[in-house]
């Protein structure tokens, strides 16, 4: 265990031979989570993507998750950073390492480390005071940055890159990494990075001439990150937009789904604009959800690839078009990045909260679409995938993504450039409906209750039709007629029973050893996993998973829940969503083998939570 002590003095004590923890202290390598306290609005960000992005570049498994106050500036933010080896990268419940910039925070963070944790902070705030087994680094950061630093109005910001120096010194990180990383950062501003990569050697000189060496954290050279890229799943979502070949985008801006839109529009500016300077698209702030949404399916319906993003509160309003959408068979797409609600709730903290509020959004019998992305990488691909499914089967489209994914930087392969053509659906030309002779708009023709449609602008006297949110028969005619409506809502629940096969299938892995099933989605797939290799390490408990990835259900879900005496349904909601959205699907007979794993304080899903409730219902 670290003494709690910190001894200052002898110079080279950074130096690598001196980098020697206690022989009593196992040492621990690239296994360890690293916190960062400060204040939202303090220019920290970009230290912290510096730390990260370095450990990165060691070739080390990482991530990085941004805790945050929903106003301006002022309150505590933390960000952290785990290390691991294994390739885990779901949030841990243990800090080994926190960076205490905050002082209003200082004593409660210190606090919770664990025994034999370490702490990098000021040395005004006196913290080994509440301390005698944590190992303390008291830093004088005001007077290094002001060496390095002449301008006053900068210091506050420059002065997170000094602890960004003393982490890398401290864990023997790669100096020749944590360069290219802040001059990446500050790739457009020459000045910008050599002043903070000025002030990232002061920290580390400081550390390595006054600071010794005495707990067991280390970070050593791996080659896990070989050609992976570093990206959030909003940018990575606004990719796979552009990709689609998105034309019509309108929103209004809410935390956390903005970023979707503010990337896309970088995007389509570098890449969509044509030579003589016309863009190929239009981006429209609307004046709130409702008004966003009416836009993109007017817009779908006009034959434009459209969509919009927006999060829970948004989703609320748009209800009544998404109803109209569904009944008169609209295509569009809608990005629904989860954060805690109801209400205003909490709009930096994540959750998987809309699940069923969607899945059924609008009044009366309508069903959505819905795809449950897990990774960067599937919010790239689901938002292509998308654009193809709204248009397959006109109507709306779901992604649902959250904070912790949509927000936060997570490694990932590089994304594969698509290299097929899209797929628009069900669309007349002229020369189809001169074969024809004419159309019908709802009928159902090949008998997977999908129907044709045509584009306005189409050449053709047969070619219009009318479209409205009122009753109609299959000619697209009002009709109050009861066997006329009657006849239009089995149709459009045969259409849901076709998407079935469409939308993704699952991801299961089945061991064949198990009775004992898991099933989750989104961004608890990241602690599931960590869950099941805990389950085995330290219970030998064997189990299987499946990764639910789209509603509605395809048959392999059906066909799990059969295979399994128990199956645990593990989500970050409180009221178990995805559990209720199951037993509406599921025969009766398989409704009792499911159980409830429900995680909804607004924090990332983390690996322990999982293990040990599921342990608690096992009553092993």
């Amino acid at each position: 265990m670290a003494t709690g002590n910190v001894a200052v003095g002898a110079p080279g004590a950074g130096s690598s031979a001196a980098l020697q923890t206690p022989t009593s202290t196992k040492r621990i390598i690239n296994d360890f989570s690293i916190q960062v306290a400060t204040v939202n609005g303090s220019g920290s960000q970009s230290a912290n993507l510096v730390l990260l992005k370095s450990i990165f570049g060691m070739g080390i498994p990482v991530s990085g998750k941004n805790l945050f106050p929903s106003n301006i500036a002022g309150l505590p933010t933390w960000y952290t950073i785990r290390a691991s080896k294994q390739g885990y990268v779901a949030r841990r419940r243990e800090i080994e390492l926190l960076v205490a910039m905050n002082a209003e925070t200082a004593r409660e963070d210190i606090l919770s480390l664990p025994p034999g944790g370490a702490a990098i902070y000021d040395e005004s705030q006196n913290l080994k005071q509440y301390r005698d087994d944590v190992t303390c680094y008291p830093v004088p950061f005001d007077k290094l940055t002001a060496a390095v630093c002449p301008e006053a109005k900068l210091r506050k910001l420059v002065r997170n890159m000094i602890y960004v120096g003393v982490v890398a010194q401290l864990l023997s990180m790669d100096l020749t990494q944590v360069e290219k990383a802040v001059r990446r950062q500050f790739a457009k501003k020459q000045k910008a990075a050599d002043l903070n990569w000025g002030a990232i050697k002061a920290g580390y000189d400081f550390a390595a001439s006054s600071l010794t060496k005495q707990d067991p954290l280390l970070l050593e050279p791996m080659h896990a990150t070989e050609g992976k890229i570093i990206i959030d799943g909003n940018a990575a979502a606004a990719l796979g937009a552009m990709f689609a070949g998105v034309t019509v985008v309108t929103w209004y801006p809410i935390t956390p789904s903005s970023s979707v839109v503010e990337s896309l529009i970088d995007f389509m500016k570098k890449h969509r604009v044509e030579p003589d300077g016309k863009a190929s698209f239009a981006i429209v702030q609307a004046e709130d959800e409702l008004a966003a949404v009416g836009m993109v399916l007017g817009a779908g319906w006009a034959g434009a690839r459209s969509m919009t993003s927006t999060s829970g509160p948004g989703i609320s309003l748009m209800a009544e078009f998404a109803g109209l959408g569904y009944f008169a068979e609209l295509p569009g797409v809608i990005f629904d990045i989860q954060r805690v609600g109801p209400s205003t709730g909490m709009p930096t903290r994540t959750m998987q909260g809309d699940l069923l509020s969607i899945a059924y959004l609008s009044h009366g019998d309508t069903k959505h679409v819905m795809l449950l992305p897990a990774s960067v990488n599937e919010c790239y691909q689901f938002a292509m995938e998308a654009f193809d499914l709204t248009e397959q089967l006109q109507t709306p489209v779901f992604v649902l993504s959250d904070l912790d994914i949509g927000m936060n930087n997570w490694m990932s392969d590089p994304f594969v450039y698509p290299d097929k053509p899209l797929k628009r659906g069900k669309v007349l030309s002229k020369e189809d409906l001169d074969r024809l002779g004419g159309f019908e708009r709802y009928k159902d023709v090949d008998g997977d209750a999908i129907p044709y449609r045509t584009l306005p602008g189409t050449n053709h006297p047969k070619a219009a039709y009318f479209t409205r949110g009122s009753g109609h028969n299959e000619k697209a005619l009002y009709t109050e007629r009861p066997d006329d409506y009657q006849n239009l809502m089995e149709r459009l629940a045969r259409k849901f029973e076709t998407a079935r096969s469409m939308v993704p299938a699952p991801e299961i892995v089945q061991t064949g050893k198990s009775n004992i099933g898991l099933i989750a989605y989104g961004s608890s797939d990241f602690a599931v996993r960590e869950s099941r290799d805990q389950l085995i390490k330290e219970y030998g408990l064997e189990t299987d998973y499946m990764r639910v990835r789209a509603f509605p259900f395809s048959s392999e879900v059906h066909a799990f829940v059969a295979a399994h005496q128990r199956v645990y349904v593990i989500e970050q909601n409180r009221d178990g969503q995805m559990l209720s959205l199951l037993k509406l699907d599921l025969p009766a007979e398989h409704v009792t083998r499911l159980r409830s794993i429900r995680y909804f304080d607004g924090l990332p899903l983390d690996a322990r939570t999982v293990t040990d409730k599921l342990v608690l219902q096992e009553e092993i």
